[in-house]
């Protein structure tokens, strides 16, 4: 895909939405930071049920040492891994009060030194919490990226720099989210809903089905 088409690709998501907004509930960058801790291997919802309750108990890092790791896996035991995630939770809150006076940091190197803070949970904190043109690459955003023909790549950071390169610089802000959503309502892994999509006709995916295809303006 061209990088003119690439830039309607982008057009056409901002006209449909704007601004959009991860779907994980928070009020802080701390709660936004444990959210996306959580929902390692757990879709949003669960993670969004999980935090209404511990946040409620707990929106800090000093209040949620407090808790302690038995107090932190009542709330979030639904969820996958929560033992190791309850852990990671509690080191990484003891870490902000030792290293950051008790705030998330806003940089890259001082995140991905927390436990359980990888690069992908860096790029959507830095992202979502602070507005940094960052590209979180999930399961959703690579498989829009290698379907669309956008940003083929055979791995999560070669995707994220083929789509950081390519995506016009007033889209980056909000460009993660909107890949997201597209992948996660519909660029779906199973019964894709191309006919419905309004990129289909710039697609590059040889699978896609173009039955009953939405007609947009270029």
């Amino acid at each position: 895909m061209n990088r003119r088409q690439v830039g309607t690709v982008f057009k056409r998501l901002a006209a449909l939405n704007p601004t959009p907004v991860t779907e994980l509930h928070y009020d802080s960058p701390f709660e936004l930071l444990i959210a996306v801790m959580l929902s390692a291997q757990a879709t949003d919802i669960s993670v969004n049920k999980a935090t209404r309750t511990l946040f409620a108990q707990a929106n800090t890092p000093r209040q949620m040492l407090a808790l302690g790791e038995a107090g932190v896996k009542q709330h979030i035991k639904s969820i996958g891994l929560f033992n190791a995630k309850a852990r990671n939770i509690l080191t990484t809150c003891q870490l902000l009060l030792d290293r950051h006076d008790g705030e998330v940091p806003a940089a890259r190197a001082a995140l991905e030194a927390l436990p359980g803070v990888g690069r992908k949970t860096a790029n959507v904190v830095l992202n979502v919490a602070f507005g940094e043109p960052t590209m979180a690459v999930d399961t959703h955003i690579f498989r829009v990226g290698n379907r669309l023909g956008i940003a083929p790549g055979k791995t999560p950071l070669a995707v994220e720099k083929a789509l950081l390169a390519v995506i016009p610089p007033r889209y980056l802000l909000h460009a993660h989210n909107w890949l997201i959503l597209q992948g996660r309502y519909t660029c779906t892994a199973r019964a894709p809903r191309c006919g419905e999509c309004v990129l289909a006709d710039l697609c590059e995916w040889p699978d896609k089905t173009l039955t009953n295809s939405r007609r947009v303006p270029a």
